[in-house]
């Protein structure tokens, strides 16, 4: 048996073992409930997760308080805590087959997408070892009241940390939470996506073997009620951090509001993607289409509305939909360029949006091309153009391969349809005039915004939203922030 072949048949035995939770270091069976893991590429179930409940949230909570009480991680020096993400990536990295075809298998994508987000955890791990021991306050001579003091603050964990994450890219999600939670010193909770939660449970087995303590790191599973809402109720939990829509995010602003706890919401998107007149046009169309057709266009900050000049609008549409009509459509064992949709849920919503917009006056250009699975979850990738700004697809976030095309005449046309939307994530212009491309990116109201490239993303650079988009920043030296508190002390120095 082949290494490809031995770590499907690997993914696949680990998906079918009937999982329980990760609590204080062991295995907690499912009690109740269960929920089935679905293969989307090919429609089956092929095992099953616990579905958790308030009395498991008030467990797992209670396991990261004893650990942060205890001082197991939280008392650590940042030099102790800075091995043991130095050794989660060592762990990371010799698992990495067998979790690259376990996050495929899963979530549906490519295999080769799959590896580059396990690549991306090893890395980021790495990265935030290198913060452990770096997390420093700063000192201060005061003169007050007559008498001389010296004044210093420390940064201090916040206490037990809550992450809930998407279900698009799991393991990238999780460790961009995960790493700099534990860098900071906090225990936590994890919950999982419910059509995703094998990378975060194999991720818990793969942090005990590298020495994180017991009740640090939690994971639990089931679906967003009661868990998620769960967990943002709960008082024993100090800070949230959430990845997923806007809708649920409002949620968690209200759920959170008894204990006032911290939060950080990375929510939705419907980002723009400027093309100018001078793009260059065999650089910018596919760049133009794996930005929203990438991942089957499950990804917050994808490029989902094209706003093209008029002058380039029609070639423009034509070449993306001819790039779309390239892409191989596959199951994750193979080597293809876009898998399904996670879901049967998200394929109905995905095609619900596309009709609709048809209604609406909008034109399917390219669309389902030969050679598209017939079981599983794919959609295949669509351009439609002829969109109005004030049509549904044009304003809501679909989360699947459609890219709705708007043209524009005058630069100060283009900034104002980018920015006619609730959502503030991320945008991009593509254009050969460096002035103009600088001046609007300043003017693109998003919290990432491309020159000439779209949705890069990476751990060392801040992530987050504007509007409606989310609050706070994830990645780079920034992401620290939200799991450390600020304390002020002053010491008197004259008696």
């Amino acid at each position: 048996m082949s290494t490809h072949e031995g770590s499907v048949a690997w993914a696949r035995e680990y998906a079918g073992r009937g999982h329980g939770h990760w609590i204080d270091a062991a295995w907690v069976p499912a009690t109740g409930a269960t929920l089935d893991v679905v293969d989307p590429g090919r429609g089956e179930v092929i095992g099953a997760i616990a579905a958790g409940d308030a009395a498991v949230v008030d467990r797992a909570v209670a396991s990261a308080r004893a650990s942060f009480e205890a001082g197991s991680w939280a008392g650590l020096s940042g030099t102790a805590r800075s091995t043991v993400l130095l050794g989660i990536a060592d762990e990371i990295a010799a698992d990495a087959e067998n979790l690259a075809h376990l996050e495929a298998l899963d979530n549906g994508m490519p295999l080769a997408s799959a590896r580059g987000h396990v690549a991306n955890a090893v890395q980021a791990f790495r990265y935030y070892a290198g913060m452990a021991d770096k997390i420093f306050g700063h000192t201060s001579q005061i003169q007050a009241r007559g008498h001389q003091f010296l004044g210093y603050s420390l940064k201090e964990p916040i206490g037990v940390a809550a992450l809930v994450v998407p279900w698009n890219a799991p393991l990238r999600q999780t460790v961009y939470k995960v790493a700099p939670a534990l860098a900071a010193g906090c225990s936590m909770v994890l919950k999982p996506a419910e059509e995703t939660s094998l990378s975060g449970l194999r991720l818990a087995e793969l942090l005990h073997r590298a020495g994180v303590p017991s009740g640090v790191f939690n994971v639990i599973t089931g679906e967003g009620v009661p868990v998620g809402s769960g967990l943002a109720e709960h008082p024993g939990v100090d800070k949230l951090s959430f990845t997923g829509s806007t809708e649920v995010g409002r949620s968690i602003v209200a759920a959170s509001a008894g204990n006032l706890k911290k939060l950080t919401l990375e929510l939705g998107g419907k980002s723009p993607l400027i093309l100018c007149a001078d793009a260059d046009l065999d650089r910018a169309a596919p760049t133009v289409a794996m930005s929203i057709f990438g991942n089957s266009g499950q990804v917050c900050s994808a490029a989902s509305r094209l706003i093209v000049h008029r002058s380039i609008h029609d070639e423009v549409v034509e070449r993306v939909s001819a790039f779309g009509r390239t892409l191989r459509l596959g199951y994750h064992d193979q080597e293809v360029d876009l898998g399904p949709l996670v879901s049967a849920k998200q394929l109905s919503r995905v095609s619900s949006y596309v009709d609709g917009g048809v209604a609406a006056g909008a034109e399917i250009v390219g669309g389902r091309p030969e050679g598209v699975p017939g079981d599983g979850y794919f959609y295949a990738p669509t351009v439609l153009a002829g969109v109005e700004p004030t049509m549904a697809v044009a304003r809501e976030e679909i989360f699947g391969p459609v890219l709705a095309a708007l043209a524009f005449d005058e630069v100060d046309e283009a900034v104002a349809l980018a920015n006619d939307t609730a959502f503030g994530l991320a945008g991009s212009v593509f254009t050969r005039d460096v002035g103009r491309a600088h001046a609007m990116a300043a003017r693109i109201r998003a919290g990432r915004v491309g020159i000439n490239v779209h949705g890069i993303t990476d751990f060392t650079m801040p992530g987050g939203g504007y509007k409606e988009s989310g609050w706070g920043r994830e990645n780079g030296p920034a992401a620290l922030d939200p799991y450390l508190e600020t304390k002020a002390v002053f010491t008197a120095l004259d008696g």
